[in-house]
């Protein structure tokens, strides 16, 4: 008798939890942030108290903006570049150790990755209206300031200094996916089960979807962005993709992408999208940048050679390149 109230004791609490798991729902946002597209999604238990994670979420976006915009003209940011050549400025623990690890990127990457890019004259123009490739001595001056190596950090009174006049440093390349990790982490803490914080497409993920199932990615086809390659599971991980398939110019018919390479002040070409897959945003984010401008080859040696860090690349080909621990799924 003791071993059947037992069963259907059991029987009872498995069916109850199961209910329990039933009512929570997915609530999701799209809204701008940081001058792009972001889109929230959570688990939650209700319809109210997801809309309540996701604005704390916006709040802690919001928070960082402030830290690290270069068009607030009060963040810490500007106040460092406004700076250059004058004097050092006192930055939060928060802003000083995203340079320190910006630069730590940098080095690894040998410059692929460089904060100091926004020193770079904006001679490229990717509007349609550039008929003809500037000139080498206007690349070489629009380079002139760029360099990792020349940010003076003194982690002893925290402060930043540019020491060259038109030094700046912008967060274009790491920004999003820095505020996407710092959302998650604070939805994490407040309780919430699972979710996805997607910034234009650095992307990172929490627990799993209301049925239990893991979140996929679908990696998209540069030529036809309704198809997808195939379909990977972000488990309590991250994933950043950089593409030229929407701006690009096409000069004596070679196909350049947006993103120069800040060590040479030339567009990359060669490569149509990159996807890094690691746990923190931030980190996909950059390499996202570099292995672009690196190339396939060059790229694809770095990634292997970092532990939990995985690549996919499409070349201009629309061929796929993968990293050792790549393994596709093409049935979602």
């Amino acid at each position: 008798m003791k071993s059947f109230v037992a069963l259907l004791f059991s029987l009872f609490f498995l069916m109850a939890n199961g209910q329990m798991r039933q009512k929570d729902i997915t609530v999701q946002k799209v809204l701008k942030l940081m001058g792009t597209r972001f889109e929230i999604t959570v688990v939650a238990p209700n319809e109210e108290i997801g809309y309540i994670n996701i604005d704390e979420a916006v709040s802690e976006i919001q928070r960082i903006e402030k830290i690290i915009s270069s068009w607030d003209e009060s963040s810490e940011t500007s106040l460092i570049n406004k700076n250059a050549g004058i004097k050092p400025v006192k930055v939060s623990p928060e802003l000083f150790g995203l340079i320190e690890r910006s630069i730590r990127i940098s080095a690894l990457t040998d410059g692929a990755f460089d904060i100091t890019y926004a020193s770079m004259d904006q001679i490229w123009k990717f509007d349609g209206s550039m008929k003809a490739m500037p000139n080498e001595s206007d690349i070489k001056k629009s380079i002139a300031k760029i360099g990792y190596q020349k940010i003076i950090l003194d982690a002893e009174k925290s402060t930043v200094y540019l020491p060259e006049p038109g030094m700046k440093i912008g967060f274009g390349a790491i920004g999003k996916g820095y505020a996407a990790d710092r959302a998650k982490k604070l939805l994490v803490s407040k309780g919430v089960k699972g979710g996805i914080i997607n910034a234009s497409g650095d992307l990172t993920t929490w627990g799993t979807k209301v049925t239990g199932e893991k979140w996929l990615v679908g990696i998209t086809n540069p030529l036809n962005k309704e198809r997808v390659f195939g379909w990977l599971p972000i488990v309590e991980s991250a994933v950043a993709t950089s593409g030229n398939y929407e701006k690009y110019i096409t000069l004596n018919d070679k196909k350049y992408s947006h993103i120069i390479d800040p060590r040479t002040g030339y567009p990359t070409s060669g490569i149509s999208s990159v996807s890094i897959f690691a746990k923190q945003a931030e980190v996909c984010d950059a390499l996202a940048t570099a292995v672009f401008i690196l190339g396939r080859d060059v790229g694809l040696h770095l990634i292997n050679q970092i532990n939990g860090v995985e690549a996919i690349i499409v070349d201009a080909e629309n061929k796929i390149h993968k990293s050792s621990g790549i393994m596709f799924n093409t049935n979602p």
